[in-house]
């Protein structure tokens, strides 16, 4: 980068401005242009001078961060990343914030955490913001209607269909920046008898929940955060923990998920690549590996390692990619046997099943 990028920091509390300050000036590649302690403040300061990438908290005084985030994306569309709380209102508020034009979230903890997670932090805020630097920003009219849920009634599936034997697949997919509005629109077109699917999604604590709560209903095939010990079974798409590693065993003839704690890999937590190497190591052959929009390598390694095990594998196009980074990796490996569009993906998976 030949300028740092310039960070605009909106949040209610000095404490979190002044430790998101450190956090981002720790970075040669980044500068805090400013702080706001609300959006009217911030905005006298955006009409002086456009940041690269704002962070906003959502749920202040005066102004809500959403009502901010809704007038910003119809006015100055800037590449945001979201600061939220762990609540649950703060997770769906969050998700929410994705579909109006936000980038990137961030959990409050890692911020306001640092003492005890120092580096991790750092990595995990940094990146953010690189990656919403990367991103393109479409404007949105102030009249855009909120995300609306539609529960799809799953459909009857036969549970002797179900048990699994030694020819039975498994999907995996990593994604990061861009992921989930990528993952909702192919969950959303494959059918209830797929085989099981393991997904790791670049994403904080506490929000894989409320993202794969939101997805099951939409979904025909049943949507969950990975729970450690548990069966994959026919049907279920099972999405990684944030802050946890997911990985894959067999027991038998049949598969079951690991979900643990661990180092950062590829500096992330869950990573693509531990998943991938899972597959390969105990699927092989009878795995399908996709590798998706992000930034950064994650993924890319153990996607060539799936190939070279058997698995089929596909790495989605530049241009249907919010971030064409880990996938662009992937390629140069030559660890892609097709490199697919968003709207291939689910018609590839369906011949797969």
């Amino acid at each position: 980068m030949k300028h740092p990028i310039k960070v605009l920091i909106i949040d209610d509390s000095a404490l979190v401005r002044q430790t998101l300050k450190e956090i981002i000036e720790s970075d040669p590649h980044l500068e805090v242009m400013d702080t706001a302690g609300d959006p009217y403040l911030a905005a006298q300061k955006i009409r002086q001078n456009i940041p690269d990438v704002i962070t906003l908290d959502i749920e202040m005084p005066r102004m809500d961060g959403l009502t901010f985030l809704k007038a910003l994306m119809a006015q100055y569309p800037i590449p945001v990343v979201i600061i939220s709380s762990l609540t649950q209102n703060g997770s769906q508020l969050a998700l929410r914030a994705l579909d109006l034009g936000a980038i990137e979230i961030v959990a409050k903890s890692e911020v306001t955490n640092t003492k005890e997670h120092l580096e991790n932090s750092r990595i995990r805020v940094t990146d953010a913001i690189k990656a919403a630097f990367m991103s393109p920003v479409k404007r949105i009219g102030l009249s855009r209607e909120p995300y609306k849920e539609i529960p799809v009634v799953k459909p009857d599936v036969n549970l002797q269909s179900l048990h699994y034997n030694t020819t039975d697949k498994v999907i995996a997919i990593g994604a990061s920046t861009g992921g989930t509005e990528a993952l909702r629109y192919i969950l959303k077109a494959i059918p209830a008898n797929c085989p099981g699917i393991l997904i790791t999604q670049h994403m904080p604590p506490g929000f894989t929940k409320s993202f794969a709560d939101q997805l099951n209903l939409l979904c025909e095939v049943t949507v969950k955060e990975a729970s450690d010990g548990e069966r994959i079974m026919r049907g279920h798409a099972y999405i990684a923990p944030g802050g946890k590693h997911m990985e894959v065993y067999r027991s038998g003839a049949k598969y079951f998920i690991k979900v643990r704690d661990g180092e950062l890999v590829n500096r992330h937590k869950p990573s693509v690549d531990v998943l991938f190497d899972s597959v390969a190591k105990h699927v092989g052959q009878n795995a399908l590996g996709i590798i998706m929009t992000g930034m950064g390598r994650d993924g890319a390694e153990g996607l060539m390692r799936m190939k070279e095990a058997g698995a089929k594998t596909f790495a989605q196009d530049e241009a249907s990619c919010i971030v064409f980074g880990m996938p662009k990796e992937a390629i140069k490996l030559g660890a892609a046997e097709q490199i697919l569009s968003l709207q291939e993906i689910p018609e590839k998976i369906r011949i797969y099943t």
